[in-house]
């Protein structure tokens, strides 16, 4: 059950929305289920003789009853309850209680309060009601309604409980602000699909995501067509800044800005000042390294795995600064593959980029944890720009997304062990969505090394079934019948024929991390042996060979590919090996 309060200036205007067809044709029988005084509220819905100017002037008595220099500018007080997709239909009655709670928990119109304000709840579809109420007593005070938002939520969770309904995640007060009920009709009737509010954070967040100095995160706002002003001090020091999409005015045609603040509780000006200057010594200028040179697309994906395998396992330890710096810095590390990704993924990344962005904020400060090897690996990818959905480029998407797939549910795990509820299941969101993007992405490469896998002689095939079990002996025989197996093998094969012992590779990619949250086993350990070996993140699809060519194969091995990562120094096998079965 999720309320959503908001204020306004014009009681008539939103009775008339209610009590109205709706902007789709969605209303339907329109009627009160509720209100301060039954017998002197009137219903426009079920009432023929009643109209909506009766009903707006009975709730703006005790306003209108003020001297005008009293009267609060914003005197309507609006809340839609409404209840979970799946939830049972509640009756008039049930919805009547509902709404007199969460006046009474609000401040709105406690129990037993004959002086409180006057309050209506409208119902015109069968899964929520509107409370709408006005800011003035009868007794010409203000309610009291500090943290109202706060208190209804933790009143709808008891409702949920007891009306047993799904019983929804608590905040935290971490959250962004959500847009108003006025800015989402606005964005409709503009033909937006999303808000302001909604487009320029994510526009912040971008600029932010691997940011290495404040001029360059303005310079970054600009180049994204934002309008920008700072708040500049006599000395001329920056206070703060506020931003604006271009043609989003108000009324008086001037821009509506919104500062970082108002966008999301991180997007501050001295909150990014902490983020862009965690990790330097006490002392040490935040240079801006305009003169790095931009790797290719491939390569920057590939330095940005081990980074956020490292992620990863500091969230599985007990240093809970240091993990809160990990996840804001793999929420930089999402933004960054979003922004940059193939057109044939980026519309799951960026929504999954947006699901996570909750999960990089709760009261778990890290003020002198240091995150800039993941800040890095974002700021990286953002230089390298864009990448192509195929080839070298395709298959290192695959490769990092197959590791930020079990970063987020490292993330879920983590804030769920420390109940934070909103942030667990947006991580868990997360991950759904990166599952997807990956298995676009990997699709081409898994399966022409699948292909690869299938041709490879019985006997070779056989010896790296060995390699397996030696390393995975419980998982063993569950890997070799996964879709998976063929590509695991040729990945093992390219990798010997480049130098590399099978089984101490495949022994250090297990011992990498943890595999038991991998959705497949198969898939990780690929990417991770692709990383480990220096191979390339794609094979050329396989060609016919003649009998003698597969059988010269071995002691004539042909160069494997160019790779594109810088060479990595392997470990010796620790157990010296037998005769190869």
């Amino acid at each position: 059950m999720v309320p959503d309060i908001s204020t306004g200036s014009r009681t008539y205007g939103l009775l008339n929305y209610l009590y109205g067809p709706g902007r789709r044709e969605e209303h339907t029988d329109p009627h009160l289920v509720a209100s301060w005084m039954p017998e002197l509220a009137p219903d426009p819905g079920r009432d023929p003789s009643a109209t909506l100017k009766q009903l707006t002037d009975r709730l703006d008595l005790p306003v209108l009853a003020l001297p005008k220099d009293r009267r609060p500018a914003r005197h309507v007080w609006h809340c839609p309850v409404r209840t979970a997709p799946g939830d049972r239909h509640l009756t008039d009655a049930e919805w009547a209680e509902v709404a007199r709670r969460i006046v009474h928990a609000t401040g709105i119109a406690e129990y037993g309060d004959d002086k409180a304000c006057r309050w209506i709840a409208v119902r015109h579809a069968d899964d929520h009601i509107h409370l709408v109420a006005t800011l003035k007593r009868e007794d010409g005070r203000s309610p009291r309604r500090h943290e109202d938002g706060i208190r209804a939520q933790a009143e709808c969770r008891k409702i949920e409980k007891e009306f047993g309904l799904q019983i929804l995640n608590g905040g935290d007060r971490t959250a962004a602000q959500r847009p108003t009920s006025g800015e989402r009709s606005k964005a409709e009737r503009t033909g937006r699909t999303e808000t302001p509010r909604e487009t320029l954070r994510e526009s912040v967040r971008h600029a932010l995501a691997g940011a290495a100095s404040e001029e360059e995160f303005f310079h970054r706002l600009a180049e994204a067509g934002l309008r920008v002003e700072r708040r500049i001090a006599p000395s001329g020091d920056t206070l703060g800044y506020k931003v604006a999409l271009p043609g989003d005015r108000n009324r008086d045609g001037e821009p509506i800005w919104f500062s970082g603040s108002k966008l999301a509780p991180d997007l501050s000006l001295p909150r990014i000042r902490r983020r862009l200057d965690a990790g330097h010594p006490d002392g040490e200028p935040v240079t801006d390294h305009g003169d790095e040179r931009a790797l290719p697309p491939a390569r920057a994906r590939r330095q940005a795995v081990p980074t956020a395998e490292r992620a990863a396992s500091i969230l599985h330890e007990d240093d809970d600064e240091d993990s809160a710096a990990q996840l804001v810095g793999v929420g930089e590390l999402l933004d960054a593959i979003a922004q940059t990704a193939p057109a044939s993924t980026r519309k799951e990344l960026v929504v999954a980029a947006r699901a996570y962005e909750r999960a990089t904020r709760s009261h778990i400060r890290a003020e002198r944890a240091d995150n800039r090897a993941i800040r890095s690996a974002a700021r990286g990818i953002i230089r390298a720009g864009n990448a192509l959905g195929k080839g070298e480029d395709g298959g290192a998407t695959a490769m990092v997304l197959s590791t930020m797939v079990l970063v987020t549910i490292a993330a879920a795990r983590w804030h769920s062990a420390r109940g934070h509820a909103q942030q667990a299941a947006a991580a868990q969101r997360a991950a759904q969505h990166l599952r997807t993007a990956y298995r676009s992405a990997a699709a081409a490469p898994m399966n022409t090394m699948r292909e690869h896998g299938r041709r490879l002689p019985k006997p070779v095939r056989e010896r790296y079934a060995g390699t397996l079990e030696t390393a995975l002996p419980d998982q063993a025989g569950a890997i070799r019948h996964a879709p998976g197996w063929d590509a695991l093998a040729a990945t093992l094969d390219q990798a010997e024929r480049a130098g590399h012992d099978p089984d101490a590779l495949l022994q250090q990619a297990v011992e990498w991390r943890e595999l038991e949250t991998a959705d497949s086993v198969t898939d990780v350990l690929v990417w991770r042996l692709r990383h480990i070996a220096n191979l390339p993140a794609t094979m050329a699809p396989p060609r016919a060979r003649t009998d003698t060519r597969a059988a010269q194969s071995r002691s004539h091995p042909s160069p494997p590919p160019a790779p594109e990562a810088p060479a990595v120094t392997h470990r010796a096998d620790p157990h010296p090996r037998g005769p190869r079965r």
